[in-house]
């Protein structure tokens, strides 16, 4: 996607007049009032020498090495000892502090504990934990690294740690907790498609798919609970369809067996692909059906490729593409706008490096990825008419597919003004993944809305989600042209290069504030398959997702 630009408001900083006494703040506002006050309006009553000593007593700016080690080192030493008061009071949240450090031995029955710190870098300091779970007359030995963060309270300029608790373990979050004992949901052995056993040995990226394989199926899939100790997720980490995760195995359980849909070659494929990339995810999919048959992420903690929300860049222009061939505001060989600037909603949006299409079709402004040839229609459209095509005609944005594992099914809220324009190519408010924009792809390519499956819905009786509509024959064959030009002629071009058979793609680039390069989007079909992908903070999608996505397309079904 092109570069959207705004001319952010300017605020002048004005000084304040309080008492005759004039204040400019510019950082540190109560300080420098109060400091200013202080020796003017209260000067004359003796204390304004006192005042101002205080001020200078409380230490500021950067933490020396000594107050971070120092803190670090009293930190944990009082943990190590299970001081948990004094632990505690040595952090900017005392009460969280000793609620998660109280549960470390009581719930967690951690014992025998040593934490070595590392080497400081900066105001972190790293640290390995090492320990023994005992429970019920079982123990195992505990080991992993973690690391904690040093700030200076602003009140008195004390260096305290910076509380939270991946502190204690990385894997948790606000409103977790650890616990040892026998577990609630018997372990399941996932198999792939041929029967062959899925780990995250041999597929580093499936952890938190096989949590929550475990988390859906254990209780049904014919195993027996053991004892561990795992993170038991809080109401925050559950509203983000987190599954509990099991840190410590102390005695086995015997697992329950759940047959998926993965594709053992294409999951090796995809490992392999997202691991030469950063921040990178993968989905494939078999449009004929909806089963998965692979999902990576080069980040194997959190599973982006499923639960991520992102904007999706210009890869949104396959939807609004079928609602404005639809509404009879495009035609794929008609002629189209594509100017340098289009303003709407008082924000001026523009092409990539400005470019324009003179006298071009609409073919042409979606295989280069003109944005104002999208905006421009936006005057003549309803606020709601892109949220009603992505949930009746691609299933997306309505929290029900039933996929096997948690997943976030993409969100296309109904916006106004710059905010609906910005939509039309992928911005604003507009969140997707790659298993939604995969399914976009996989549409496109059937003609019909097939959720998308990891477990067969055979398997728990579930109901899948559907769609309302399919499109007309004429706009889907319109829709199958624009993305095959652009795999064969546009900015998929060069990463389509040798994927043969009947397909198609389309890229994406997808501004993020405080963020210098574009995530970069790519989705795209062959025969029966269909993929996308992110990069994230990377660059175009074509340089960066499509190469991802067309190399396993090449792989055939």
């Amino acid at each position: 996607m092109g570069n959207r630009r705004r001319v952010a408001e300017r605020r002048k900083t004005r000084p304040v007049v309080i008492g005759g006494v004039i204040a400019v703040v510019v950082g540190g506002a109560g300080v420098g009032a109060y400091a200013l006050l202080g020796g003017g309006a209260t000067a004359e009553d003796g204390t304004a020498g006192a005042t101002e000593a205080r001020v200078k007593s409380v230490p500021t700016g950067p933490l020396s090495a000594t107050e971070v080690t120092g803190t670090a080192q009293r930190f944990l030493t009082a943990w190590e000892q299970g001081e948990v008061a004094q632990a505690a009071a040595v952090t900017d949240d005392a009460r969280a502090a000793t609620g998660l450090l109280t549960g470390w031995t009581r719930s967690a029955h951690v014992e025998k504990v040593t934490l070595a710190p590392g080497p400081r870098a900066g105001d972190k300091v790293p640290f390995t934990v090492r320990g023994t779970v005992t429970y019920k007359g079982v123990s195992k030995p505990l080991v992993y690294d973690s690391a904690l963060t040093v700030v200076r309270r602003a009140s008195d300029g004390r260096p305290l740690v910076d509380w939270a608790p991946a502190v204690v373990h990385p894997e948790l979050r606000e409103g977790d907790t650890l616990v040892t004992g026998e577990a609630g949901t018997p372990p399941v052995k996932a198999l792939d498609r041929d029967g062959g056993e899925l780990t995250t040995k041999k597929y580093p990226s499936l952890g938190p798919v096989l949590d929550g394989l475990r988390e859906k199926y254990g209780k049904t899939a014919g195993g027996t609970a053991g004892v561990e100790l795992r993170v038991v997720r809080g109401k925050e980490s559950a509203a983000k369809k987190l599954s509990d995760k099991t840190l410590l195995e102390l005695s086995e359980g015997t697992p329950g067996t759940v047959k998926t849909t993965l594709s053992p070659r294409m999951q090796a494929a995809a490992e392999r692909q997202v691991a030469a990339k950063a921040r990178a995810s993968v989905v494939v999919l078999k449009p004929s059906t909806g089963e998965i048959l692979a999902v990576a992420n080069s980040s194997p903690g959190f599973n982006t490729a499923f639960q991520g929300s992102l904007a999706p860049g210009s890869t949104m222009k396959v939807i609004t593409s079928s609602m404005l061939i639809e509404k009879g505001l495009a035609s794929a060989d008609k002629a189209h706008p594509c100017p340098k600037f289009f303003t709407y909603g008082n924000w001026k949006f523009q092409n990539d490096d400005k470019f324009e299409i003179k006298g071009g079709t609409f073919k042409a402004s979606f295989a280069r990825s003109c944005n104002t040839a999208f905006i421009s229609q936006a005057p003549k459209l309803k606020d709601d008419d892109l949220t009603k095509q992505a949930q009746q005609v691609f299933g997306l944005s309505l929290n029900n597919w039933a996929v096997g594992v948690p997943t976030f099914d993409g969100s296309v809220p109904v916006e106004s003004k710059a905010q609906m324009g910005a939509a039309l190519i992928g911005q604003g408010g507009v969140r997707m993944n790659p298993l939604n924009m995969a399914s976009v792809s996989a549409t496109v390519k059937s003609g019909v809305f097939r959720q998308p499956y990891l477990v067969a819905p055979s398997v728990d009786g579930r109901a899948l989600a559907t769609a309302s509509r399919t499109m007309s024959a004429s706009t889907l064959a319109q829709l199958r042209d624009l993305m095959s030009y652009t795999a064969a002629y546009g900015t998929a071009a060069e990463a389509m290069a040798g994927v043969g058979g009947d397909a198609g793609a389309k890229t994406g680039s997808a501004e993020v504030d405080n963020q210098k390069k574009p995530n970069g989007w790519f989705t795209a079909y062959r025969d029966d398959l269909a993929a996308a992908g992110v990069v994230q903070a990377a660059g175009h999608g074509g340089e960066t997702a499509g190469p991802i996505v067309a190399a396993l397309l090449k792989l055939g079904g």
